[in-house]
């Protein structure tokens, strides 16, 4: 389609939803961006412009959102990739949709240590304009599908990284938004490129059976409509399968086939009132047989992101289960869209989201105020993913916690004072311990004392939930202030001395202004403080300080250069010159001869690595990857500088290097069965496998193996990562 088709196409559907729309400043944004992308392609060839045109396709066709929202969605790139400024929008355009933009846009103006570390301050970022507005995110999501949509052009890593990081954040975001229609393309898109095995094996599975399914699901929709019509109850009702990704969780977490996954299909019923839904599942009810206890009543005890429904999985008379869900027009409109189904904006109001549909967001970023980006995500994943526990206090009222939950997250989640004076805990009347992991209907009661003594720094690992963990953090900020600043000096001073640096050099009268500057900070005793009520941890802060740091080691290597006396004047000294020496074990050591060399075995290198050498002390030369943390520039300490040494593959490399590789992905039957024929096909010697499962359906694999160098061992990670259920394949370092 052309750009100006696909555009005419955007107006048409804008115009079918608002009419009033602002119609001349969505066609000035196209232009606008147009013309900022004009130099730009897209992986596939095509004009870039034609990515923001369908995400703001996207924003109006299933969100159905005003025209700022359409707007922000054409120009959500510009601030990103092309020279144009937040300044340059809200001139030309609004304040509102420059912010919006800004929120979309990635943060690229901070200092990170760490990919992942930048992702996550990219989220917290995103959310934090989202609590001011909900629209950012609307458009994220609407950018995220569209990129996934058109993953196929993108190299096989990437398509791996994108898919991992939309299962991790944005599916579960769209889930907690209620947006369950955009959150199973997003989970099926993204299942599809990180184990394409398996989404081809349950896309074919279903296409055979089409017409077995056809048949039983036409049966039972005959069944319940004839029903409700006797019955005088006005309703809609269809059938549909289970998306690819829900089915696939199921075969894998629970070692089924695709015959034994339970309730496999679901059946909507859409009524008119709150009372036709309890009607509606009495007759499900005497239609066919209900399993127990695989109802549930999210109408009286709706969920945190809005949803309401009943479900009930009965029996079918030819023995097949299926999940009937029944809601109101209404309610399968939030079900669907979320919170842009019944959204503000539709109906005029302006400002701020001030909706208590919102509040979680704010609760969520409220509760960050101290955390360091690691903390955040972690927390993020807890508050936002998880699913909730219901418990309720001796007098009735109910708390809703993520699942895992403990008498500690209960009781701040009633009152901050209520949590520092805490010192037992009953569940059901019976004294329990604080890491007790609460269950559904649990009565917890707290019982407090006026001599506690506070919280203790175990609880932040006991806590399941960020409002918890961040009520503990903020007592110890507050009330343990000077003991805060000794433990955060004297971590920090630790972690400089694994560095090789002393603290006064670091922080001298030149580099301190600039260095409380970058890490933002007012002084010394404010970051020690952070370090020691677990604000942030000292290898952060060094990682931050990471120029520094090498600025410093290099000037030390300058100084400390290697000399030797000059013969017959030991007075005198010379710069060593290294000479180039017959290698041992595969290995040719500048300077030293016939030494005896050994691999480390925190990064296991193989021929073909970049590698570095350290002179150990009676041991010999002990050879690193050059990527290894142990042999990293800013760990080396200025005393051992003459002892790393430059190492080089030689010609007459052994038969075989023993590595070590990590394999990590779904759990499943004859994973472990699948890898070793990996291995065997590749004539991989295996020396070691270690394999253990995880409590969310995770399988992590250390394999032992001998390999003959790096392209032998390039072909088994990659066939690795190839086999059905595996996420990523690593060689550990460090």
């Amino acid at each position: 389609m052309k750009v100006q088709e696909q555009f005419d196409r955007l107006a048409e559907t804008i115009r079918s939803y608002n009419p009033g729309a602002n119609f001349e400043q969505i066609k000035a944004a196209f232009e606008y961006a147009r013309e900022a992308h004009k130099e730009q392609k897209r992986k596939d060839g095509s004009p870039f412009i034609t990515h923001p045109l369908a995400v703001a396709q996207i924003v109006a066709e299933e969100l159905h959102l005003d025209s700022e929202s359409i707007v922000a969605a054409l120009l959500h790139d510009c601030i990103e990739d092309t020279p144009v400024t937040h300044e340059d929008i809200a001139k030309l355009f609004s304040p509102t949709i420059a912010d919006l933009v800004e929120g979309v846009s990635k943060l690229t103006r901070v200092h990170y240590t760490s990919k992942a570390e930048e992702q996550m301050e990219n989220l917290r970022k995103m959310l934090m304009a989202m609590a001011k507005d909900i629209r950012v995110i609307l458009i994220k999501i609407s950018d995220r599908l569209h990129n996934m949509r058109t993953m196929e052009y993108q190299s096989l890593e990437k398509q791996k990284q994108k898919s991992f990081e939309t299962m991790e954040i944005y599916a579960p975001i769209a889930h907690r938004l209620g947006m369950q229609k955009m959150k199973w393309e997003l989970e099926d898109l993204s299942l599809k490129y990180l184990d394409p095995v398996g989404y081809e094996e349950i896309t074919e599975a279903l296409n055979e059976k089409a017409a077995e399914y056809d048949g039983f699901m036409a049966d039972i929709h005959d069944q319940i409509i004839t029903r409700l019509k006797q019955a005088g109850i006005a309703a809609r009702v269809y059938g549909r399968m289970k998306h690819p990704y829900s089915i696939y969780r199921k075969m894998y977490t629970q070692n089924k086939s695709l015959d034994d996954v339970f309730d496999l299909f679901a059946f909507r019923v859409i009524v008119d009132t709150v009372a036709d839904c309890y009607n509606v599942l009495g007759i499900i009810h005497d239609l066919f047989k209900p399993l127990l206890g695989r109802f549930k009543d999210y109408i009286g005890t709706p969920k945190p992101n809005m949803y309401q429904s009943l479900h009930t999985t009965v029996m079918g008379q030819n023995g097949i289960p299926f999940e009937v869900q029944i809601r109101t027009k209404e309610m399968h409109e939030i079900a669907e869209y979320g919170i842009a189904a019944h959204w503000k904006y539709k109906q005029g109001i302006s400002g701020e989201s001030n909706e208590q549909s919102y509040e979680w967001v704010r609760k969520l970023l409220e509760n960050q105020e101290g955390a360091d980006a690691e903390d955040f995500i972690h927390s993020l994943k807890v508050d936002m993913f998880a699913d909730e526990v219901f418990v309720f206090t001796p007098q009735g009222d109910v708390s809703n916690l993520p699942t895992g939950a403990t008498p500690i997250d209960f009781a701040y989640n009633i009152h901050s004072a209520i949590g520092n004076s805490m010192v037992a805990a009953k569940v059901n009347g019976r004294i329990v311990q604080f890491d007790y992991r609460l269950q559904n209907g649990d009565v917890v009661e707290i019982i407090t004392s006026k001599s506690a003594h506070g919280p203790s720094r175990d609880w932040m690992k006991i806590a399941r939930s960020s409002e918890a963990r961040s009520k503990i953090r903020q007592w110890f900020k507050r009330e343990k202030r000077d003991e805060n600043i000794v433990n955060g000096r004297a971590s920090f001073d630790s972690e400089l001395k694994h560095c090789g640096i002393a603290m006064k050099e670091l922080l001298s009268d030149d580099n301190l202004p600039g260095i409380l500057k970058k890490l933002s900070y007012s002084s010394l005793d404010d970051m020690y403080a952070a370090i020691g009520y677990g604000g942030i941890t000292s290898q952060k802060i060094l990682g931050r300080l990471r120029e520094d740091i090498q600025r410093i080691n290099h000037q030390h290597q300058i100084e400390r250069q290697a000399t030797v006396p000059v013969e017959g004047n030991p007075d005198q000294t010379r710069p060593a010159v290294p000479v180039r020496s017959k290698g041992e074990q595969g290995i040719v050591v500048e300077g030293l001869s016939n030494c005896l060399v050994k691999f480390s075995k925190c990064c296991t290198p193989v021929p073909g690595d970049d590698i570095v050498g350290f002179i150990t002390r009676g041991y010999g030369v002990s050879v690193h990857r050059s990527d290894c943390p142990n042999a990293a520039p800013e760990r080396r300490r200025p005393e051992e500088a003459g002892r790393w040494i430059k190492v080089s593959w030689g010609t007459n490399t052994k038969e075989s290097y023993r590595t070590i590789l990590s394999v990590f992905g779904k759990d499943r039957i004859n994973l472990i069965l699948d890898i070793s024929t990996v291995l065997s096909s590749t004539k991989t010697h295996v020396a070691g496998l270690n394999a253990r499962s995880t409590a969310d359906g995770f399988a992590e694999i250390t394999v032992e193996a001998d390999v003959t160098g790096s392209e032998h061992l390039r072909t088994v990670m990659k066939k690795l990562e190839q086999v059905s259920g595996v996420m990523r394949v690593t060689r550990p370092a460090g």
